[in-house]
């Protein structure tokens, strides 16, 4: 026999039923506090000091081609491709804009060039390009460069690790041009179309109440160097 519950029963046990499954659990969440540290972490031997360090200015790079040669090391001869700008866009300076468009070489870390360029290159490999974004500090500091630099004035710098070497490179050599004339040490000597007079051997004999000169052994020879026009 099936006892058959009041409708009234069943509602209420399918409305807690489905209340229970519909009602999300309440999650519990712990917060985390952070405490900074507030002392700079130094050596026992060396005052403490309140605060923590901050950076006064950085160097920023992209890494736009990973080169394939040797790693940048330091005291060495770099040579560079490069183009620097302002940073409104104005190009100031490009190797490529400079006669025969050629690189320019530097001693590495030397400070022959601005400090962004002295730290610049690390991590670099031959035959790489990066971009440099250097501060102002990094670079011609306050006063700039007027009128081509402005005061203050962060740069950006598009920069190729060409080659490295130990030594500074050695100078090309002009070309010479097909129809210049040769240099005079560059001339051989040609011989004279003209054959020297003849010297004869045994001079003629001369009457004996002639007076012998006054220097017999040196006689003066004719002057063959024209006068020299600061002279005349």
């Amino acid at each position: 026999m099936i006892a058959k519950l009041p409708s009234i029963t069943l509602l209420a046990a399918f409305t807690t039923v489905a209340t229970a499954q519909t009602t999300p659990k309440a999650t519990t969440t712990t917060p985390h506090h952070t405490t900074a540290a507030k002392t700079a972490t130094t050596p026992p031997n060396i005052p403490k000091v309140v605060g923590l360090p901050k950076p006064l200015y950085t160097l920023r790079y992209i890494d736009t081609k990973i080169g394939t040669g040797g790693p940048a090391e330091e005291r060495k001869y770099y040579t560079v491709h490069y183009t620097g700008w302002l940073t409104n866009g104005t190009k100031f300076d490009s190797s490529f804009d400079h006669p025969g468009g050629e690189p320019i070489t530097f001693p590495y870390g030397a400070h022959r060039v601005i400090m962004g360029w002295d730290t610049g290159f690390q991590g670099m490999h031959v035959g790489g390009k990066r971009r440099l974004f250097v501060p102002y500090q990094l670079a011609y500091g306050e006063s700039g460069r007027p009128p081509v630099i402005p005061a203050k004035a962060d740069l950006i710098f598009d920069v190729e690790l060409v080659s490295m070497s130990d030594t500074p490179p050695q100078p090309k050599q002009a070309p010479v041009p097909p129809n210049a004339a040769p240099k005079p040490s560059e001339t051989p000597a040609q011989p004279s179309a003209t054959p020297p007079a003849q010297t004869p051997s045994t001079p003629p004999a001369k009457p004996a109440t002639d007076t012998p000169p006054a220097n017999p052994t040196s006689p003066t020879p004719p002057s063959t160097t024209p006068p020299h026009p600061e002279t005349l």
